[in-house]
């Protein structure tokens, strides 16, 4: 993975440098210096701009190799973003560095080079604000604190696999930070809300808590620390709460997910502002490093949710739900009662109906068995809350298969959650005849 590290020859340019030359000497990388002179500037003074800052490029070169990195260097001439975004695909780089916006840019570099090189690079951007963390890190006397800003959302998966790439190198203490609005999540999970919106449940903070926590586990590996868990609750941007976060964790870096939106996308895109506000450094990595084909990682299954509305079709999900979990997890296993008041009144009568139904051999290779009756009048909305609560992995339900189904889990209902469901949903179909 070569790095490319742009340079203007600024003192924030000089940390910038001395950090990207700390990481490539760390992950034994080439490391390529770039200065870019704007095509204007160059077309008026010609080859003799070139010079200086070519021999510019070469003392911060000397400088640089001094710390033990092996460095290149190359002037360029265009628009600095295109030129850099061309550059780094040419040569491969997996990693852009350069110093972040300083309070003397215009709308804190809304529209410049950092701006523009955040929404174009096919890879990751480190925008440094201090080098001395890395240098550390690098040198063994103390772990790389950093944040991970969290969601349920492709760019925060390619964030992760980058923090765990990163991890391989050297110790890194995570601190997962989640940002939330409590009002959105007890809808989303079907929680009871509390008269206050801004109320924080002990039930919406476990089932936060769990979802979190099964988010960032695949960090949770080569005798990694677990990442510390950060949930605060916030009304407005999500850039602006997760950035005072990190300041309060003191955290040496913030890597966030990018969809790497333009124009007004951008006023709603965490990492556009916090590119621009943090006081430390940033790494913002773009969608397009999500793993895929043969590079994504087999994911680990830790909880299956399977419901059933007790009749032949539906039942015969629930074996199969257990078999995904061969090496352990918990299987949530539900009925939902559409008539609320049904559902109370007949709670433990199904309860234990769900009881008799689960294989003999349920709590083999330390699983867990949870059982729940689940009122409301809309399943699939219901399954789907639960399923959001509970952070289940899969969920699984039994179907006919047939045209003309009924309007039960294992007819309609499973085709809606497999349209709405933004997680695997397993569907059990009996044999022919």
């Amino acid at each position: 993975m070569t790095i490319l590290c742009a340079t203007h020859f600024s003192d924030a340019a000089q940390r910038a440098a001395t950090a990207a030359a700390e990481l490539a000497r760390k992950l034994d990388e080439p490391l390529f210096l770039v200065h870019v002179l704007p095509g204007d500037l160059a077309r008026a003074f010609g080859q003799t701009l070139r010079d200086t800052a070519t021999s510019a490029l070469m003392d911060e070169v000397r400088r640089l190799e001094k710390l033990g990195a092996r460095v290149s260097h190359q002037v360029l001439t265009g628009e600095p973003a295109e030129e850099l975004g061309r550059f780094a695909q040419e040569k491969g780089a997996g990693l852009v560095v350069t110093a972040g916006p300083t309070s003397a840019s215009p709308f804190l570099g809304v529209g410049g080079t950092v701006d523009r090189l955040a929404t174009a690079l096919p890879v990751p951007l480190l925008v440094v604000r201090e080098a001395e963390s890395f240098e550390a890190w690098v040198k063994g006397t103390r772990p790389l604190k950093v944040m991970l800003g969290v969601d349920r959302s492709l760019p925060f998966e390619a964030a992760r696999d980058w923090l765990q790439g990163l991890r391989r190198y050297g110790p890194v203490e995570v601190v997962a930070g989640r940002i939330f609005w409590p009002h959105e999540e007890y809808q989303r999970m079907g929680l009871a809300q509390p008269l206050s919106f801004q109320d924080v449940t002990p039930e919406l903070q476990r089932a936060l808590e769990q979802e979190v926590r099964s988010l960032v586990s695949p960090l949770e590996t080569m005798g990694q620390q677990p990442a510390r868990l950060r949930l605060e609750p916030g009304v407005g941007r999500i850039a602006d709460h997760l950035v005072a976060l990190a300041a309060e964790e003191k955290v040496d870096l913030l890597v966030v997910g990018t969809h790497q939106r333009r124009a007004l996308g951008k006023l709603w895109s965490v990492s556009h502002h916090a590119l621009r506000l943090a006081t430390m450094s940033v790494v913002s990595v773009p969608v397009s490093m999500a793993a895929r084909g043969s590079a994504a990682p087999i994911p680990p299954l830790r909880s299956v949710l399977v419901a059933t509305d007790f009749s032949e079709a539906a039942n015969r999900a629930i074996p199969y739900a257990f078999s995904l979990l061969p090496n352990g997890g918990t299987v949530y296993v539900v009925t939902v009662g559409e008539n609320p008041q049904q559902a109370i009144e007949q709670e433990r009568d199904w309860r234990q109906r769900l009881h008799q139904l689960l294989p003999r051999d349920a709590d083999a290779q330390g699983r867990k068995v949870q059982v729940e009756v689940l009122p409301g009048p809309d399943v699939a909305t219901v399954l789907l809350k639960a399923a959001e609560r509970l952070a289940a992995d899969v969920i699984c339900l039994g179907t006919h298969g047939r045209s003309g189904l009924k309007k039960t889990v294992m007819g309609a209902v499973a085709k809606e959650v497999m349209s709405r469901a933004d997680r695997p949903v397993l569907v059990v179909r009996p044999p022919e005849g």
